[in-house]
């Protein structure tokens, strides 16, 4: 017998015994897996069945299923490095901030790496984040680093750029990063603090999956500037102008927290050779890594 690996919304309210309502409800908030093609919801089944499994809860002795050795989120250079010196390794899967949180409510990774932004820049709006995330009551939030965040500019800086409101009135050709991501989230919020429409943006078409595919396209001629950390401008010999500091932060479930491959990232953190090389990127301070930040 045929089964269909997409499920419309209707199929899905009745796979999980809810209501139509509620299943666009849980969509149109990113609370559920899901796909908008050509206007109509699909829910991949086999995505629905993590979905569930991640939010169980089990009596003892029955084991979770574990997740993918994969960190979701952000990309970040000074996390690669550290992912490439672990082990047992975790792969890397940059998608951005909030992506990375909803993979971590379905059991698709191990971990997310998150930068999130609120109107007021409040440096606890990753905390803020993870309290409020459907499924994740048994999450710990684990210190990576403090890093800078700016403008991204061509070698030199022939525009004069010293400001984000100097790069909107000088019509700075702008490479944004996608929905959700944790530098479009700054941008956002840096605009609405200085009084900035996003609509006065020039930008360019389409988006930059990570700072690096940003630095690239200004290295390229293809855009003039976008949000990206000084250690991004500094490998690849682009001008930086800081506009924030911000946290980084790792997320996982608790019982993640204590399998091979997150602790063995954490003793990463511990070792002198991660503070040599965040000082090497720069722009980074590392004084709190591995610090629980949150114990849900």
């Amino acid at each position: 017998m045929h089964i269909d690996r997409y499920l419309t919304t209707e199929e899905a309210a009745a796979y999980l015994k809810l209501k139509e309502r509620k299943i666009y409800d849980l969509a149109a908030n990113g609370a559920i897996p899901a796909s908008k093609v050509t206007g109509r919801w699909l829910f991949p089944r086999a995505a629905l069945d993590r979905w569930i499994e991640g939010g169980l809860s089990l009596p003892d002795g029955v084991p979770a299923a574990e997740p993918p050795a994969i960190v979701g989120g952000s990309h970040d250079l000074l996390l690669e490095w550290a992912l490439r010196r672990s082990s047992p390794g975790l792969a890397l899967l940059p998608e951005g901030s909030v992506t990375g949180l909803q993979r971590l409510v379905r059991n698709e990774v191990t971990a997310a790496a998150i930068h999130l932004h609120d109107a007021a820049g409040s440096e606890e709006a990753n905390i803020a984040a993870v309290r409020a995330m459907p499924g994740l009551h048994d999450a710990v939030l684990i210190a990576f680093a403090r890093r800078e965040q700016g403008l991204v500019l061509v070698h030199g800086n022939p525009l004069g750029i010293a400001s984000l409101s100097d790069a909107v009135m000088r019509r700075a050709r702008f490479g944004l990063r996608q929905q959700g991501a944790g530098a479009q989230l700054l941008l956002e919020s840096l605009l609405k603090r200085g009084a900035l429409a996003f609509a006065d943006l020039t930008t360019a078409v389409g988006d930059f999956p990570s700072g690096s595919d940003l630095a690239l396209a200004i290295r390229n001629g293809d855009v003039d500037c976008g949000i990206a950390t000084r250690a991004v401008a500094a490998v690849n010999g682009l001008a930086f102008v800081p506009l924030a500091a911000e946290r980084l932060d790792l997320v996982m479930r608790r019982r993640s927290y204590f399998e091979p491959p997150a602790q063995a990232l954490m003793t990463t953190l511990r070792l002198s050779a991660f503070a040599q090389q965040a000082t090497a990127f720069g722009g980074y301070d590392v004084s709190e890594a591995g610090t629980v930040r949150l114990n849900r």
